[in-house]
């Protein structure tokens, strides 16, 4: 066998030479966006030059801070292609956090869309590491800032060369640098190779939830966070027609393009389908859904009632799929495997909850307190590890929680679940939100999922809250639908749980809230909802 490298520029590759006329569709800020992946390598290429012209190194990082449109996807070939290393930025992080991660990963020159420049004016100051901004409009003018050595991206490449030849390195070399969340404390960067993403790139094709050239894609879920769970480089590498949803897109827009650009498949958080959903629900006929195949969730637990929301109402299928910033992300989708196709309808809807099957390639172990593995028999729990080719090994330049976060080189991914006969994995928990009561597990993300069955609830987070007797108790945090407000109380919540959970695991109370807060990425954050009812919520019960 040839020693042929694994690196992203064959994506890019393949995508110009057999695909190239194929077209990208960005929302642009003054309007739609069109070309083809011909023109994508071009401008590619313009931008890999104009790299070398600002003297970024091999191995140096370059930020983006951008949403989903065409310039982000330029970013995500020319930075790594060229050696270096591209960090994705999430811009919903904390001011604080945006200011250790650029530090952090020492970016050098940050590319930064257009309506998000007051927020990197607000950080500048504390950027010691940056010397070039990059402004990525679609305006002539460079829009006022001030923002030292800012330039147009437009002006940056204009006078490039479209042809570049892309060097050779180790596929080993790192490509991407993201960083997690961080619930508590700062941010852990996590570097993504070359390998590593063109390994998941392929997997990410396997099934029902893969794509080919017929399809058109919307990635949903933001190109700063976690590669966008891999569609750029799998979606490009097909040649299937990608379209990018742009600056602070909304359900409204979302349906729009789903509609006119007639999308086939889209990948996103559930919230992001409530929303759609919320308005589809509003504006019934308005949109055509028909071209839709199939669409992918993650990021949390899929609610069974959207699910069948979506399929009852829109006659569209919403699957599950599962990852974490550790794994590139995907590691788990659900996806139906031919022996369940005799049971009964409302059966197979239910195995649709699971998280899903491994994906090839991977390994994986549930242990218990004391590392040791449980059964795979649909009833034992225990902590979810992995290994794999596009698993991390180690944190960026931080070995305390590298060390805290691996166990004879397995990851740990702080996740409590369980796998049944047939090879489904079932999330139940993170270790942080399961809820112990009277020495016994009680899992949120099941109650939450039971809760928002609930024919007038819209959202609900499940928390637990300290017990003088029982350890801890769970609180029911539910947000109702409009027309809901006023008419449907806590007796109700708890009566519609009562032939659906165990007994003991039905909430000792239910409070009413505007809206569920959420993480930079769209999860609920239940760290914020702990904080805010931590004093003492619950009646004590006998």
């Amino acid at each position: 066998m040839m020693h042929y490298p694994l690196l992203l520029k064959s994506v890019l590759y393949r995508a110009s030479t057999v695909y190239p006329e194929k077209e990208i569709v960005s929302r642009d800020y003054s309007g739609v966006f069109r070309y083809t992946y011909r023109d994508l390598n071009h401008r590619v290429a313009k931008l890999a030059h104009a790299l070398d012209k600002l003297g970024i190194q091999a191995g140096e990082r370059v930020g983006s801070f951008a949403w989903n449109n065409h310039r982000h996807l330029e970013l995500y070939f020319a930075v790594p292609c060229t050696e270096r290393v591209l960090h994705t930025i999430n811009i919903r992080l904390f001011r604080e956090q945006l200011v250790y991660t650029i530090n952090h990963a020492e970016d050098r020159v940050l590319f930064v869309d257009e309506d998000l420049v007051p927020v990197i004016e607000d950080l500048a100051d504390e950027l010691p590491t940056v010397e070039q901004y990059v402004i990525m409009t679609d305006k002539s003018d460079l829009p006022t800032t001030k923002l030292k050595n800012a330039v147009s991206y437009e002006a940056l490449i204009q006078n490039e060369s479209p042809d570049y030849k892309f060097p050779e390195f180790d596929e080993w070399t790192p490509a991407i640098i993201g960083y997690t969340s961080a619930t508590t404390g700062n941010p852990k960067g996590v570097v993504y190779t070359h390998r590593g993403l063109y390994l998941h790139c392929l997997t990410s094709l396997v099934g029902e939830l893969g794509v080919d050239e017929r399809d058109v894609t919307m990635p949903i879920v933001p190109m700063f966070h976690v590669n966008a769970w891999g569609r750029p480089y799998s979606d490009t590498w097909v040649g299937a027609k990608q379209v990018y949803p742009g600056a602070r897109p909304t359900p409204k827009d979302f349906c729009e393009l789903i509609h006119k650009e007639r999308v086939t498949f889209s990948a996103g958080v559930p919230t992001i389908w409530m929303g759609i959903l919320q308005e589809m629900r509003t504006n019934p006929g308005k949109y055509d859904f028909s071209s839709i195949r199939v669409l992918m969730s993650g990021g949390s637990a899929l609610p069974l009632s959207l699910t069948k929301a979506y399929q009852e109402e829109l006659g569209v299928r919403l699957y599950q799929g599962y990852g974490q910033t550790e794994t590139t992300p995907v590691t788990f989708t659900n996806v139906p495997k031919s022996a369940l196709d005799a049971l009964p309808q409302e059966d197979r809807m239910r195995m649709r909850m699971r998280t899903g099957l491994i994906l090839p390639g991977l390994e994986m172990r549930l242990v218990d307190s004391n590392g040791q593995d449980v059964p795979f028999d649909g009833k034992s729990m225990g902590e979810l590890l992995l290994r794999g080719p596009w698993v991390i090994e180690e944190y960026y330049k931080n070995p305390e929680k590298t060390t805290e976060a691996f166990v004879d080189g397995w990851f740990r991914t702080g996740d409590i679940a369980m796998m049944d006969e047939m090879g489904y994995l079932q999330i139940t928990d993170r270790t942080k939100d399961l809820i112990k009561s009277g020495g016994e597990w009680i899992s949120s993300v099941d109650l939450e999922n039971a809760i928002m069955g609930h024919p007038a609830v819209q959202e609900a987070a499940v928390i637990g809250i300290k017990h003088e007797k029982w350890q801890e108790r769970p609180l029911a945090c539910v947000v109702l639908k409009a027309e809901a407000k006023g008419k449907v109380g806590r007796e109700d919540i708890l009566s519609f749980l009562e032939d659906k959970v165990a007994k003991w695991w039905i909430p000792d109370d239910v409070v009413f809230i505007n809206e569920i807060p959420k993480t930079s990425v769209g999860k609920f954050s239940k760290k914020t909802l702990r904080e805010q009812f931590e004093s003492g919520r619950l009646n004590t019960r006998a």
